[in-house]
């Protein structure tokens, strides 16, 4: 899948079951549900990348 665009995470459709390693692949149903929960219309690039990284974080 490569790079993944932060902003485009939100509207990913998930993988069915989570995989629950120490760092979550960007189509975990967990990110994809953190990624939704945030109003990221209002944020920088910059502010979702770190939100992104952070939804990951496990």
């Amino acid at each position: 899948m490569g790079k993944v665009d932060a902003t485009k995470v939100g509207s990913l459709k998930p993988k069915k079951k989570c995989c629950k390693s120490t760092k979550r692949c960007v189509r975990c149903p967990v990110v994809i549900h953190r990624m939704r929960k945030l109003d990221t219309s209002h944020m920088t690039k910059k502010e979702l990348n770190k939100a992104l990284k952070k939804a990951r974080a496990a």
